[in-house]
């Protein structure tokens, strides 16, 4: 049902938080003018000086500290819960219950069971429940995925991901529920989930998965004091903790399709902020994209006479998906990055939720359950020395 205005909210204002926070600001700038109003109603975290900027940095009404706050709230309409993993059951079942529309940052829940407990919530709650996988938000990505659904990469033959990050490089950066909860809860569940998403959305289902295994390069870390956000230092007690889960995770799959993938997913790769990239491989063609050169891609095909063929750059312009109207200049070769994808995510959710199409709807939480599932079979098969594992 159409409504004059949306209210929004974020629980958490940490890193994450203030990215979807920066997305619903910029949503309303987004496309065609006659959506609902968006209203940034609320910021809220337990610590109340992280909620206090949030909410004041990104022009929100008001901060709140807890939750609680945000489901009793009327005019609250829309939540992302953008906290730690362990936390998303609790918050989001009790949002669900208050008839908020969620959208729950991903991994979708701490464990393969609270995933299963919410997507049950969800499928009896009266509002939209998705799941924030963002990079499918990009621009290339999305011409890649048309390009292959088109034919004209013909069959895939290989799928190669790869996501390298450097934040726990650093043996002196405190130990934070990114460093607990058993292998499988590291690398691979915190950047290797997005890769995983990214494989399907643009190669199909993966149907099994071998060859798995994990590093911990760091074992041990210092124990802050009090509570730290994202990747940042922070004052610790002397006493040191030991890490729980994984820095390196690598695997090979089988997709639906019968072709092989290839992935590495590292929190330890020197001078690799945030180093997500793929190429996937066709009997007619390829194609490849990286975050870091997020507003390009590449692609080779044999439609072209072999003595000028060869791998060609592509700049995204209005030619492509969400550019015209997605961007203040909308132009060929201006540049966007991972703030826009956060701000397309953000408009698609509140479409969904006005009713309004157009604009690819959000994964639900079945597929973040499925998600997680694909990341449990990867942790088998590196508990068993890299044996099979069926999804």
């Amino acid at each position: 049902m159409r409504q004059d205005s949306i209210g929004v909210a974020v629980i958490g204002g940490g890193m994450a938080g203030r990215a979807h926070a920066a997305g619903y600001r910029m949503a309303s700038t987004l496309f065609d003018t006659d959506r609902p109003d968006v209203r940034l109603v609320a910021i809220a975290d337990t610590n109340e000086a992280i909620a206090d900027d949030t909410a004041k940095r990104y022009g929100y009404e008001r901060a709140e500290y807890s939750w609680q706050a945000i489901a009793a709230a009327d005019d609250i309409q829309v939540v992302s819960v953008v906290v730690a993993n362990h936390l998303h059951r609790e918050i989001v079942e009790g949002l669900l219950a208050a008839g908020k529309n969620v959208l729950c940052e991903k991994p979708l829940a701490g464990s393969i069971a609270d995933a299963q407990s919410v997507v049950a919530a969800a499928a009896s709650a009266t509002g939209i429940a998705s799941v924030g996988y963002t990079y499918r938000r990009s621009p290339a990505v999305q011409a890649i995925a048309n390009e292959l659904e088109a034919g004209r990469l013909g069959d895939i033959v290989h799928f190669d991901g790869r996501y390298r990050a450097d934040y726990s490089l650093d043996p002196t950066g405190p130990i934070t529920w990114r460093y607990r909860g058993g292998l499988g809860t590291g690398a691979l569940a915190d950047v290797g989930s997005h890769l995983i998403d990214l494989a399907e959305f643009v190669a199909g289902p993966i149907t099994s998965v071998r060859g798995a295994q994990f590093s911990t390069v760091i074992t041990e870390r210092p124990v802050p004091v009090g509570v730290t956000y994202g990747h940042t230092k922070a004052e610790t007690t002397g006493e040191m903790a030991a890490v729980e889960n994984e820095d390196v995770a690598t695997f090979t799959v089988q997709f639906e399709g019968g072709f092989v993938g290839t992935f590495s997913a590292s929190r330890v790769s020197h001078c690799n902020p945030d180093g997500l990239s793929f190429d996937v491989f066709g009997t007619k063609g390829s194609a490849s994209w990286a975050l870091e050169r997020a507003s390009e891609f590449h692609i080779s095909t044999t439609d072209i006479d072999d003595t000028v063929n060869g791998r060609r750059q592509v700049i995204i312009g209005p030619q492509h998906p969400y550019i015209r109207g997605g961007l203040p200049m909308d132009a060929g070769g201006v540049g966007h990055g991972k703030a826009e994808f956060f701000a397309y995510q953000a408009r698609a959710f509140l479409d969904q939720v006005a009713g309004i199409q157009g604009l690819p709807e959000l994964p639900d939480f079945a597929h973040g359950l499925r998600g997680m599932q694909i990341v449990a079979a990867i942790t088998e098969s590196a508990a068993g020395n890299g044996i099979a594992v069926k999804i």
